[in-house]
């Protein structure tokens, strides 16, 4: 029943968000201008961090939050899936591009990788990206929803940016547990002449030759990445969705929530670039001519970098990263609250 469901969710979804092209450019164009509104916006009120009685099972809103709120925790961790699934999918190839132009020092653009490989070698990977980017956003979005009602102010018409930025930084550290060996597996894959046939020779061989250990070589590096990363994000969008709130009519919300998100995406990819060049070396280390590293700490892997590439080899990979952060929020946002909406109306009736 919710395997038909989740599937009629996104077919809706898809349908109502992303067939008119025209308000979607319009919405990434308006994202940038609306980033000093926003750092406007951000004030950082007293917050009441006095436990509210709810449930962990049944996240029940406070009566004057927004109509796409008071759902169940399932059905957060279902519109939470199918945004992680859309926005991954949709940039793919822009993730490759990054994670090649990261994991060596030589530049390859979609050209060059369409000529010499042909489209599907942009799509390397992308099987470990289903396995793991669904549940992982899941937890992502179920876990900042249940933290936002624990710390958030009672008013909740009051921007309240520092329980949004840590209810974010609770809930990457707990999707990138479920994310980050998925993640491994993705990124060995989308190198060139990767030497893994497929997501199950890759888990099989990396088990065997570097033990499990190496599925989470990254961990630390991606959560001390992400933590600043969602804390900017999250207080970003919840400012600009504020911000913006007056400004778009019913019919046009999601439009809000695209622009927004991809403002937040933006902004917070500029910030962490360097943390995530660090989370390629060693998801990648050893593989396709990628440096070995004798240590995974990230004071270790950013000397090497440093000692080869110069400082600028900590931005590698920066324009393509927030080329897909920005849309890449856009889209995961607007599906995300188009769901919760869409599972709001189911309850009416």
């Amino acid at each position: 029943m919710q395997i038909n469901l989740c599937g009629y969710v996104l077919e809706r979804v898809v349908k109502d968000n992303f067939e008119d092209k025209e308000k979607a450019l319009y919405s990434s164009a308006k994202a940038i201008s609306i980033l000093q509104k926003t750092i406007d916006t951000v004030y950082f009120p007293h917050i009441d961090f006095t436990a509210l009685p709810y449930s962990i099972f049944t996240i029940t809103m406070a009566t004057n939050t927004s109509p796409n709120d008071g759902l169940e925790f399932w059905q957060y961790m279902i519109a939470g899936s199918i945004a992680g699934l859309v926005e991954h999918t949709a940039m793919f190839p822009v993730d490759t591009i990054k994670t090649r132009m990261q994991a060596h020092p030589f530049r390859q653009s979609l050209g060059s990788i369409i000529k010499l490989e042909g489209p599907k070698g942009l799509y390397r990977g992308i099987a470990a990206m289903g396995l793991g980017a669904g549940p992982a956003h899941a937890v992502y979005f179920s876990v900042y929803e249940f933290c936002k009602q624990r710390l958030s102010h009672k008013n909740t018409k009051q921007n309240n940016s520092v329980a949004h930025a840590v209810s974010g930084v609770c809930a990457t550290v707990a999707s990138d547990a479920v994310f980050t060996p998925m993640d491994v597996v993705k990124q060995r894959l989308q190198l060139r002449d990767s030497p893994y046939k497929g997501v199950l020779d890759c888990v099989r061989r990396v088990a065997l030759e570097e033990r499990l250990g190496a599925f989470f070589a990254s961990y630390r590096t991606t959560v001390v990445m992400n933590a600043p990363f969602t804390a900017v994000h999250f207080a970003t969008y919840e400012a600009a969705k504020r911000g913006m709130g007056d400004e778009a009519a019913d019919d046009d919300r999601w439009m809000v929530h695209a622009t927004a998100g991809a403002a937040a995406g933006a902004l917070a990819a500029a910030f962490t670039t360097p943390l995530d060049v660090v989370k390629t070396q060693l998801q990648c280390q050893g593989v396709c001519g990628c440096d070995k590293f004798s240590s995974s700490s990230i004071g270790h892997v950013i000397q090497t970098v440093i000692r080869k590439d110069g400082y600028g080899g900590l931005m590698r990979g920066y324009i393509p990263r927030m080329l897909f952060h920005a849309p890449a929020a856009a889209i995961c946002w607007s599906t995300y609250e188009a769901s919760k909406s869409f599972f709001q109306t189911v309850r009416k009736f």
